[in-house]
């Protein structure tokens, strides 16, 4: 399970982030829970911030100091 804190992978768009938040959405008559991300990895973009909400089934845990996508502090 993601926790606030932690850090996501989204399985579609490859963004990494850290977990800020929970929400939800209804489809179809059914209750889904989401994750709200802040995105880390955005190429090109400098002193903005990007939220990235999606439901939870579409997120992984991620390791942000592996490989190409290391996050900066």
């Amino acid at each position: 399970m993601l926790n606030i804190g932690d850090y996501a992978q989204h399985q579609i768009t490859g963004q990494i982030g850290q977990v800020i938040g929970y929400g939800h959405q209804i489809l179809h008559g059914v209750y889904l829970t989401t994750l709200k991300v802040q995105a880390n990895n955005l190429q090109g973009v400098e002193n903005q911030k990007k939220f990235i909400e999606d439901v939870y089934s579409a997120w992984i845990i991620a390791d942000p100091t592996q490989g190409d996508m290391a996050l900066q502090a």
